[in-house]
């Protein structure tokens, strides 16, 4: 099913309420059969998980991809709560999910769990099933194909060699400079189980962060299961830190610790140039003028240059939201340029830099996390040249398109063409930004925009981008985020795509 362009279509689907998906109050789950709650017997290979959880985790397991959404309909109709299934199915991907050969790929399965999360925390009480049922039917693909590849599962940690608790953390960081995978599964199960989230996550912004690999996807688990677990709790921790540990140590090659790779390099020299910034570099003021100039260094300079420009900047008393709007915007002009897999992650990692600074409580992480983030976005832009034609554009020339449609009918008439050709796409881009300009209503725009990635994503990336911006539109300043929103046209979700399958699915089931 499609959706007609009228007027009174469009309203109906951009309305609030659970109307949009055709889901009712979700009365269609009385319907479904019941299920045993009796626990599965667990081969003594895998990692155990805390004990109230295990059984939800099987039965995500085990249930065929074609009956799963139904079992646990059923268990939500009987009283589940939505955390303990958020709990259930990141355990259930950082379990039987490698994040090998790449922190991707079939990874995206753990990856899209916190952005699936973040789009129920936005949507209606009706509406905020679907982003996890849709996670949990892309974890069962993911599964397949793991079982395909190695069929790799967690297996328990080796609990004679766990260091003891006031070495764990001396353990882990060396073990994390060495590349050492043994060694760091062992000292990261002990920290989780001595230490708070604070001080383990101080330790991960860093390690996410340190390099180039896996195109930010490294940096976006840290901040994905950090904000996950502070939704699920602590108890649940030690399996996903064990998988992120594991996750953040993927290199090619020989170990990256003894050689110079291109990878490592802003890392090695921004850990110097840190330390240059001056001590009150958190009292700048907010110049849209220091914003254009770190542009300009951005789109045309080295990773190198970038990073200086905002040593200089803050040491002349520009405020680090200044750097951040550039940042942000500098990523979305990336979309205008070349719409597709790299400016997507440029984005996305941008959106888990900006959470790690914002998070930690350590100076020296905070302005790593800004001058790492200046480095990545010149390699993204440098990496645009290898997979095709790059556009020249400019997030600060952006120019509002002339139309005459007003609220709703404005909407409507944007959204209709999103999900065309790359040339509606750019109309619809100018068009979002007129509309802001006048004062058309950003959280309507949002929220339509979050409601047609219920109704068309198929994508693991088309919920980890649309939250990614629909979260950032508010952390930047009111000069730039117009130009920032208007830009993720050229990848949302629109009214021209087909509607998914998971959608068809819960309308087969109503009936």
């Amino acid at each position: 099913m499609t959706l007609s362009y009228s007027r009174r279509r469009f309203i109906q689907t951009a309305a609030a309420g659970s109307a949009v998906l055709g889901l009712g109050d979700l009365a269609f789950l009385n319907s479904l059969r019941p299920v045993s709650a009796a626990d599965a017997k667990l081969d003594p290979n895998v990692v155990k998980l805390d004990p109230g959880i295990e059984p939800l985790v099987r039965l995500i397991e085990t249930t065929p991809r074609d009956r799963l959404l139904e079992e646990v309909g059923t268990r939500v109709r009987t009283g589940l709560s939505y955390r303990d299934l958020l709990a259930a199915l990141l355990l259930a991907g950082v379990r039987n999910v490698e994040p090998r050969p790449s922190v991707g790929f079939k990874f995206h399965s753990v990856l899209v769990v916190n952005s699936a999360h973040l789009a129920s925390l936005s949507s209606p009480d009706s509406d905020r099933w679907l982003p996890i049922f849709w996670a949990l039917d892309y974890f069962k693909s993911a599964q397949a194909q793991d079982e395909r590849e190695r069929n790799w599962t967690m297996a328990p940690v080796d609990e004679s060699k766990l260091p003891a608790a006031r070495g764990a953390k001396g353990m882990f960081t060396e073990a994390m400079d060495n590349w050492d995978v043994a060694a760091s599964d062992v000292a990261i199960a002990q920290l989780a189980r001595s230490s708070g989230a604070n001080e383990v996550f101080e330790l991960f912004f860093r390690l996410g962060a340190r390099d180039f690999r896996s195109i930010g996807h490294k940096a976006i688990y840290v901040a994905n299961s950090c904000r996950t677990l502070q939704c699920i709790g602590w108890h649940h921790a030690e399996p996903v830190l064990r998988s992120l540990a594991y996750a953040l140590l993927m290199h090619e090659g020989d170990n990256p610790a003894k050689r110079d790779d291109a990878a490592d390099r802003p890392w090695r020299r921004n850990v110097q140039l840190a330390q240059k910034i001056n001590d009150d570099w958190r009292g700048g003021k907010l110049s849209s003028d220091a914003s254009r100039d770190l542009l300009v260094i951005l789109r045309e300079g080295s990773a190198d240059a970038a990073c200086d420009k905002v040593v200089e900047l803050l040491n002349k008393g520009t405020s680090p939201q200044s750097i951040w709007d550039a940042l942000f915007d500098a990523s979305g002009e990336l979309l205008l340029r070349q719409a597709g897999i790299v400016s997507l992650h440029a984005v996305t990692t941008t959106n888990a830099l900006h959470y790690a600074f914002a998070a930690s409580g350590d100076d020296m992480t905070r302005r790593l996390m800004m001058l790492q983030n200046a480095a990545f976005v010149t390699l993204f832009r440098d990496s645009l040249a290898r997979r095709g034609t790059v556009a020249e554009a400019r997030v600060d020339a952006l120019e509002p398109a002339k139309f005459a449609a007003k609220g709703e009918a404005a909407l409507e008439e944007i959204f209709a063409e999103v999900g065309r050709d790359a040339g509606k796409r750019r109309a619809a881009v100018g068009k979002m930004l007129a509309y802001l300009k006048a004062g058309g209503d950003a959280k309507a725009a949002i929220d339509t925009a979050r409601r047609f990635v219920f109704l068309k994503g198929n994508d693991a990336h088309d919920y980890k981008f649309s939250s990614a911006v629909l979260e950032d539109y508010q952390h930047i300043s009111p000069a730039w985020r117009d130009a920032y929103l208007s830009s993720s046209l050229m990848l949302l979700n629109g009214a021209g795509e087909a509607d998914n399958g998971l959608i068809k699915r819960t309308r087969a089931a109503l009936g």
